[in-house]
């Protein structure tokens, strides 16, 4: 099937209309994950969802979860590659990233909630509840640790 000359332009042409179609698409998806990351609207995985989202059509939530599992996934390897001598050194590392938890829930869970609508009561609720499990995990550790050190001592 032979193709004339005016067909051939004429598909060139719709192929060219498609493909700045596209680009301003691409660019409205830049400027939103850029929007986005400098106004401070949850970061780079927000970007990156809004933005993926803007080209493909595919909800953002479907991104998050994504990075989510694949977190899971890494995190589970790493921790089962980690051989006992290291335990002891990683607990007091998680110790020390719980008590960081422990001031943001104790900010969260110190919310003035005034008249002018700063703060809630479930952001109170949720902030001591992250205190009460933040500090479980945090004597947990050090109850951890302590056994793990103990095995190490020399019996008398």
């Amino acid at each position: 099937m032979a193709t004339t000359l005016e067909q051939a332009v004429q598909q060139a042409h719709e192929a060219a209309q498609r493909a700045a179609g596209a680009a301003d698409t691409a660019k409205q998806a830049y400027e939103q994950a850029l929007q986005i990351a400098g106004g401070g609207g949850g970061g780079a995985v927000d970007a990156i969802a809004h933005g993926a989202a803007a080209v493909t059509g595919v909800d953002p939530f479907i991104y998050r979860l994504a990075i989510f599992v694949m977190a899971i996934f890494v995190g589970y390897y790493v921790v089962w590659a980690v051989t006992p001598a290291l335990h002891t050194p990683l607990m007091s590392v998680t110790n020390a990233i719980s008590s960081v938890i422990i001031v943001g829930a104790l900010v969260a869970a110190g919310v003035h909630i005034g008249a002018s609508g700063e703060g809630s009561w479930a952001t109170r609720i949720f902030g001591f509840i992250a205190v009460a499990l933040a500090s479980v995990n945090i004597f947990g550790g050090f109850m951890v640790t302590e056994r793990m050190l103990a095995m190490y001592k020399k019996k008398q």
